[in-house]
């Protein structure tokens, strides 16, 4: 792997910054100005890794009491929601030896127990924050002190294509990192979230919690099951990891409530259901079908169809509706076999639906598990 890339499906793709790294760097630049009246048009941080970045400086500004730097946050060709905005940080000396860090316009602030952060603190997590300090320290000195402020003006309105919602965390993003930069396709942070939240409801007393594997899933659970939305945790295509995580992290009671497009591929033992990892729907339908003794003509029909959805249409034509209740069942099987060796002991029920049928099969009657999980 060339330094400051890296390869994936043989394309060469450039790495970024994370939010946290813009924070230091900016915090950087305006110590450096504040402290030692230096104007630096680009800084170098130090990652949690000791890898050397070499950060640009967007904007930098002064006045007596205080300085400012930006830095545009790059998260190279692993692009999201924060790619391309402004990350700001404004330094002021304090008449104590101490560095004082907060949040302010953007930054989103911690409403629920079970984060890494305490209620009411900005969401700048541990790593970002450790990362700021000692960068602020070694430009200040051990008997200075200083106020640090991140803030970020487009912040609030970017949050909310984030999974901030789910977490808690109000009025803007959150300063994030656990390295410091950003490896393109790594879907690491991705999982890092789906487990920060499992974690926090946990810590809030939940032993149970709803999967499902996005909006459609989500919708389904709390407007036809009427499952309360903060017991609901999207798993995205991660359905192996997050299963285990969810056994490791303590909880005893899953419901997994998907279309079956998407949810049929785990039927076949499939838990990473991005159709980039693997797309069985075709094959399993026809295979579940074969068993019910459907005739090889109609199962040709099956094989040309290109959705589920539509090959629903030709199985509710030929009566062969129980498929679903099987498929529902070898869900649950393959979900509990992969957490069989695992502890604590977790209870996993599945229910199935479709756009076009709505509710479609369940492991236990649909009326007892929305009365459960209510």
């Amino acid at each position: 792997m060339e330094q400051g890339y890296v390869y994936h499906n043989g394309k060469k793709l450039r790495k970024g910054y994370t939010t946290g790294s813009c924070a230091t760097a900016a915090a950087t630049a305006a110590a450096l100005l504040l402290f030692h009246d230096e104007e630096h048009e680009s800084v170098n941080i130090t990652t949690p890794n000791d890898i050397t970045l070499h950060i640009p400086i967007e904007t930098l500004e002064r006045d007596e009491e205080s300085a400012t730097a930006s830095v545009r946050k790059d998260g190279g060709d692993d692009a999201d929601a924060t790619h391309g905005m402004l990350i700001y940080v404004t330094v002021k000396k304090l008449s104590t030896p101490d560095i004082l860090i907060d949040g302010g316009v953007g930054i989103g602030r911690v409403t629920q127990e079970g984060l890494l952060e305490p209620v009411g603190f900005a969401a700048i997590n541990p790593t970002p924050r450790q990362m700021i300090e000692t960068s602020v320290r070694q430009i200040i000195g051990p008997n200075n002190g200083a106020e640090v402020i991140v803030f970020a003006p487009e912040g609030e309105q970017i949050a909310k294509q984030t999974m901030n919602g789910h977490l808690g965390i109000v009025g803007g993003i959150s300063i994030l990192g656990t390295t410091g930069i950003v490896t393109p396709m790594s879907e690491e942070s991705w999982k890092s979230a789906i487990t920060i939240e499992l974690e926090m409801k946990h810590k809030q007393g939940l032993t149970s919690v709803v999967l499902s594997p996005g909006n459609y899933g989500e919708d389904f659970a709390v407007n036809e099951l009427h499952i309360p939305s903060d017991k609901i945790v999207s798993m995205s295509n991660f359905v192996g990891y997050v299963l285990k995580e969810v056994q490791r992290i303590g909880f005893t009671k899953i419901l997994m409530v998907g279309h079956l497009g998407k949810f049929i591929k785990i039927a076949a033992g499939i838990f990473s259901t991005h159709s980039k990892d693997a797309d069985a729907r075709t094959e399993t339908l026809i295979a579940n079908l074969a068993l019910l003794g459907m005739p090889v003509p109609d199962l040709k029909r099956i094989e040309e169809c290109k959705t589920t959805e539509s090959a629903g249409d030709i199985i509710e034509e030929l009566g062969y509706e129980q498929v679903y209740q099987i498929i529902a069942d070898k869900i649950q099987q393959r979900s509990s076999r992969l957490l069989k060796y695992g502890e604590p002991e977790v209870a996993i029920d599945v229910v199935l639906f479709s756009s076009k049928r709505g509710y479609l099969a369940s492991t236990r009657p649909v009326a007892e598990l929305m009365e459960e999980w209510q």
